[in-house]
């Protein structure tokens, strides 16, 4: 049987170089870039029958003028990037990874959490510029710390990640409200299903855990920061879009809320700023949350068993069809 032509289109966010691609050569012929620009994608994937993507563009246009493309397989949960609808009219499956990410997002999700009550990198950097050598007393803080215990957590989706989350939360002795499309029937023990104005009122921390729709873009606006406390704090690693940017970045300012910390943006890289860069009560990192090596190493394995599983007649995670 003739091994498929296999093109990764962005490799270096699945692998910059610690992990291998033996499993694809294994597979087919593979050629790996590490990006690709949007106007290269055709003249690179021109004979590609399998291409694995991860934010590269896929649009109907590329699709129509890749005759022997079968198979996209997508190195991420969110597949928006990909025009499944078009892959479907052509014949072609759509695969995506789910469920690697859980735990690696919940950590990453109380890093931030812990960096804004706790503030240990700024007290790390007064320590190290002489601070604490000219106190007075036996030790000091920059700002009053927030104790995680007996506060409400806020987590707005319930999958996967959420849940991870959510568990973290209650060994801290937190407590846990959650809004989710069906808020019918018995929640977990410890947690509430709350509506979403209950949610932006009650939450000391508000975690944003959904994908991004139609219906939820914009989600964090004046109107409902203008619902949380003053105090309260905004975590979000799930999508930019989720949240209008100028807004948030008045709430910070004018001190509606306290603070938030974020893994993604509207734009991502951005290539032009933010807005909210600068901000001191604003942590941003570079949607970096999904990336522990063990998550990097989970998402290769399932990315490659989908192929295996397409190429034997019987593919997983399909999308489109």
């Amino acid at each position: 049987m003739k091994k498929p032509n296999i093109v990764i289109t962005d490799g270096f966010p699945l692998n910059p170089g610690d992990l291998n691609w033996f499993a694809f050569d294994k597979i087919g012929k593979t050629t790996i870039y590490d990006h690709t620009p949007t106007d290269t994608l055709i003249e690179r994937a021109h004979d590609a029958e399998i291409l694995i993507v991860n934010k590269t563009l896929v649009t109907n246009q590329a699709i129509a003028v890749l005759p022997k493309l079968k198979y996209i397989g997508v190195t991420a949960t969110g597949y928006n990037n990909v025009d499944a609808a078009a892959a479907k009219s052509s014949g072609i499956t759509v695969c995506n990874a789910v469920g690697y990410s859980s735990a690696s997002v919940a950590q990453h999700t109380f890093s931030l959490i812990l960096e804004l009550t706790n503030r240990v990198a700024a007290h790390n950097a007064s320590v190290h510029a002489g601070a604490w050598g000219q106190q007075p007393h036996f030790g000091y803080t920059l700002s009053p710390i927030m104790e995680l215990s007996g506060k409400t957590l806020g987590l707005y989706g319930y999958g996967g990640i959420a849940k991870e989350i959510a568990k973290i939360a209650q060994a801290f002795g937190m407590k846990i409200i959650v809004n989710r499309k069906n808020t019918e029937g018995v929640p977990p023990r410890g947690i509430r299903y709350v509506s979403l104005q209950r949610l932006f009122s009650e939450s000391d921390i508000l975690s944003l855990n959904a994908p991004l729709t139609v219906d939820n873009q914009g989600l964090i606006n004046s109107e409902n920061l203008k619902l949380m406390k003053h105090t309260a704090l905004l975590i979000n690693t799930a999508r930019g879009g989720l949240v209008v940017e100028n807004d948030l970045k008045a709430a910070l300012e004018q001190g509606i809320i306290s603070g938030a910390g974020l893994d993604v943006l509207q734009k991502e890289p951005p290539t032009e700023g933010s807005v909210l860069f600068g901000l001191k009560n604003c942590i941003i990192t570079p949607h970096n949350a999904w990336a522990s090596l063990e998550s990097r190493q989970r998402l290769l394995k399932i990315t490659v068993q989908n192929v295996k599983s397409y190429l034997r007649g019987k593919p997983s995670n399909v999308v489109n069809f």
